[in-house]
């Protein structure tokens, strides 16, 4: 039978590069530390480069991993992370297109970008229900910071876009425990963070006694 190369679990480094990535963003979208309404170019980076490109470096692992979840999600919100990148740098001249237009055909455009986000990742989430409560309430989260960004480009409405900012917030500190919990363990740390499953019991048994097998 062939040997393949095993590889690292990747979700850690895919789910610390959104968590980061989400967080900067989202104190820009609360107005937190500086005022509300100013460039976002700061995270421009962060969204080539490490919510981008190790996200998306950690989708195809996860390819290699043979999880298509972890694949699909990381390399979907590596390519969500580019291509915001895309609209807010200048040398692209996406943003500087949408502004010469006028009226709201910025905030507009965005709204739309946004919403199909919110669309894929209500699919995502649907995807989490029996997998675990870290998974669930990070996705549940991420969709309503998506709705309530998508409905302040589409009111103008700063408020709804600053409480997109809020929960932005609490959807990058459920990334970082997830991440957390995978990384610490009674094998580097004196502590582990639970992570309770949402799987049937059934299920929960199966996954135990492969385990046990493979020891």
């Amino acid at each position: 039978m062939p040997q393949f190369r095993q590889f690292a679990n990747p979700g850690p480094l895919g789910l610390s590069s959104f968590a980061l990535t989400t967080f900067v963003l989202s104190l820009h979208n609360g107005g937190i530390g500086q005022k509300f309404g100013a460039p976002p170019n700061v995270v421009a980076g962060l969204a080539f480069f490490y919510g981008g490109l190790c996200q998306l470096l950690a989708g195809m692992w996860e390819f290699a991993s043979n999880n298509t979840f972890g694949a699909t999600a990381f390399s979907s919100y590596g390519g969500f992370w580019m291509a915001y990148g895309v609209i807010i740098t200048p040398f692209f001249g996406v943003g500087e297109a949408l502004e010469a237009a006028g009226g709201n055909v910025k905030a507009h455009a965005v709204g739309i970008f946004l919403l199909g986000w919110v669309i894929m990742t209500f699919i995502l989430f649907l995807a989490t229900l029996r997998t675990n409560l870290g998974l669930c309430l990070l996705f549940a989260f991420l969709d309503i910071t998506f709705i309530l960004l998508c409905a302040g480009d589409w009111t103008g409405k700063g408020h709804v876009t600053k409480a997109g900012g809020y929960f932005g917030l609490f959807t990058a500190l459920i990334a970082w425990y997830i991440a957390a919990s995978d990384l610490i363990g009674h094998h580097n740390s004196f502590f582990v963070l639970p992570n309770p499953s949402l799987a049937p019991r059934s299920a929960r048994a199966n996954l135990e006694d492969s385990k046990t097998e493979e020891l």
